[in-house]
């Protein structure tokens, strides 16, 4: 991340987050109903960020979907997904069958009861929270994926710059480090979005800069009415403030 906020720095995140939407591997769903799921997953997006089996190496993030109990055929490609890294989401869709999928945290296990249909929503959230950041270029591709993606990229910016501005104690030096956090934000939400990031983006990283100043004055008045508990209350001004710039820049490129 760039110390200083200056122009070398904004241009570095700009170049960044232009690579990270330029590189981007396809989904892969595999298992049972694959090509169901694949279908509501693309969604009225580019249908070749949706494949159905392959290499897990080669894709961003494996959604398998079980039918029951793991079989040694789904337990190779779990193995393969996770000797290269790739991230793994299971859906299960038999009844009262168990979530526990080797490889697979407890948390990216999706039950979907048969005959209820595929929770795209639900599927959607999982794949966000596990991608991160890593889901701008996907969301881009993929409508379904991006109010979640957008949604997990407000909420993790803001509760890492709240956790910075609570442990940085030197007056004036979380300010750079914040704002470019926010600039990021920003600039991966109207990645996102399927903005191009490029100079346009000028006056939207210009409003960031003058929102970050409005919320430091705030938090510098704030701690003249409460100076003991001086880093609770950064750490609550950069959460809150990094949220809201969030949520305004995603309903701004969302409009769009």
């Amino acid at each position: 991340m760039p110390a200083k906020l200056n122009a070398r720095g904004v241009f570095g995140l700009v170049r960044e987050v232009r690579g990270s939407v330029e590189d981007v591997r396809p989904m892969q769903v595999s298992g049972v109903l694959d090509e169901q799921l694949a279908r509501e997953l693309r969604g009225g997006g580019d249908p070749s960020f949706v494949r159905c089996g392959g290499d897990p190496a080669t894709a961003s993030v494996l959604v398998l979907v079980l039918g029951g109990e793991v079989t040694a055929a789904h337990e190779a490609v779990l193995r393969a997904a996770d000797r290269a890294g790739t991230p793994v989401i299971a859906v299960q869709t038999a009844r009262n069958a168990g979530l526990d999928v080797p490889y697979v945290l407890a948390t990216d296990v999706v039950a979907c009861p048969p005959g209820a249909g595929f929770p795209v929503g639900e599927i959607a959230e999982v794949i966000a929270n596990r991608l991160g950041a890593g889901g701008t270029g996907l969301a881009a591709k993929l409508p379904a994926l991006r109010e979640p993606v957008c949604r997990s990229l407000v909420e993790s910016f803001a509760r890492r710059n709240g956790i910075l501005a609570a442990a940085i104690f030197v007056p004036g030096a979380d300010f750079p480090i914040l704002t470019l956090n926010q600039l990021r934000l920003v600039l991966r939400l109207a990645a996102a979005h399927g903005q191009e990031i490029d100079a346009q983006r000028v006056p939207e990283l210009l409003a960031v800069v003058g929102g970050a100043l409005g919320f430091r004055r705030l938090a510098h008045q704030l701690l003249g009415f409460v100076p003991v508990a001086g880093w609770a209350i950064q750490g609550a001004v950069a959460y809150g403030g990094t949220k809201a710039l969030g949520e305004a820049a995603r309903q701004y490129f969302s409009s769009r």
